[in-house]
């Protein structure tokens, strides 16, 4: 029931893990392919390895939380040893891997691809991170022309299929979404974190996050996703992920109705557990069951309205 086709690619279920979340080792992410995940995205790979920002790095806020990685990650070579103890494993068990993938430029977007294809089944392009600094992220995803030449690089480069994970912290999300898919995007990922905020100690006035400033997940940003993919589905024709605040069944169906083909989990693991991918599935199955409805029968309704 609960099976889909996007980019010619069968999943088991439209649940994935979402990028720099238990990403970090081949092991984290065989856990979460374990609990049930379609799909299941790396960390966010370079060219180099990168130490990121300073600790604390993460901080819980009333809604969700906010985090200043700051695009961690041992390098893409490196990395590749992880997936490669468990690529055999999560074939067995029909689970996907996205490689998340980031750079300064085109140039070094499309050689970090084209070093990861054989290891992944589809990429993921991260530029949309709000708080890497350095060319990076959405700086890169808030420039629609930079976005273009930066799909369109890679697009040239590798064969498996390309998603682009977006930015909300833009003034016309629906300018950035026709600007990657005319560079060739095969799907849209939306969203990525929404600020940068900030956090700060009272009895110090320090800021807490090491960066001082940092993007915000979680069950708040939710409304703003779910506006970023109805406006997206209604300007683009290609398959599109839906990310942000989503802990249930019924935040799935609300995503799909907007117009996301799958979802990514991500700070949901901390307010659910690792099975949360089992627990989504369930409720999104009994929902489906109860209203004597397929998957195919809600993608979009809202767009009815």
């Amino acid at each position: 029931m609960l099976n889909i086709e996007m980019c010619g690619i069968s999943f088991k279920n439209p649940v994935f893990l979402a990028a720099g979340v238990m990403g970090e080792t081949g092991a984290a992410l065989k856990r979460m392919a374990k609990n049930g995940a379609g799909a299941v995205c790396t960390k966010s790979l370079g060219l180099e390895k990168r130490s990121g920002h300073r600790n604390p790095t993460v901080v819980e806020v009333e809604g969700g939380f906010l985090n200043a990685m700051g695009l961690p990650n041992p390098g893409v070579k490196e990395y590749i040893r992880e997936l490669e103890g468990i690529r055999d494993y999560l074939k067995r068990i029909d689970v996907k891997i996205i490689g998340s993938i980031y750079g300064k430029d085109p140039r070094e977007f499309s050689e970090v691809a084209e070093i990861l294809e054989p290891y992944v089944d589809l990429l993921e392009l991260n530029i949309s991170c709000p708080h890497a600094g350095g060319g990076y992220g959405a700086q890169i995803g808030q420039d629609p022309d930079l976005s273009h030449k930066v799909v369109s690089g890679v697009k040239d480069s590798v064969k498996i299929p390309v998603m682009v994970k977006l930015t909300p912290n833009v003034s016309d999300i629906k300018e950035i979404a026709v600007a990657v898919t005319e560079g060739g995007a095969d799907a849209i990922t939306a969203i990525n974190t929404l600020g940068p905020g900030m956090v700060i100690d009272i009895r110090t006035g320090r800021p807490i996050l090491g960066n001082k400033f940092g993007g915000m997940s979680g069950k708040a940003i939710k409304p703003i996703a779910l506006r970023c993919v109805y406006e997206i589905y209604s300007v683009v024709d290609v398959p599109i992920v839906g990310v942000g605040g989503i802990t249930t069944g019924h935040d799935v169906v609300e995503f799909m109705m907007a117009g996301a083909t799958a979802v990514q989990v991500g700070t949901g693991v901390y307010y659910r557990g690792y099975d949360i991918f089992y627990k989504i599935c369930k409720e999104l199955e009994e929902y489906l069951t109860e209203n004597n409805l397929k998957i195919k029968d809600i993608l979009g309704k809202a767009h009815e309205f």
